[in-house]
């Protein structure tokens, strides 16, 4: 499973995100829109943070814990 966060270096939620994903055990990698503007134009970037699972966006903002859960253990 590919994860992998795309946001802005100044997004207030990404650490939220990574923190939430490294307690659920996920392997993951982090984006920065602003070292990668070909990724905003792939996925459409508006926002931040997004959540890419599989090159699939599957979080367009801050998912819970809850979301994230269900995610990572049906899978």
């Amino acid at each position: 499973m590919n994860v992998r966060i795309i946001a802005t270096r100044s997004c207030s939620h990404c650490h939220n995100l990574e923190r939430e994903l490294k307690d659920l055990a996920v392997v993951y990698e982090v984006l920065f829109v602003e070292d990668h503007p070909e990724i905003v134009q792939r996925y459409s970037i508006r926002h931040s943070p997004n959540l890419v699972v599989d090159d699939e966006v599957v979080f367009r903002r801050q998912p819970t814990e809850g979301e994230l859960r269900t995610l990572f253990t049906s899978s």
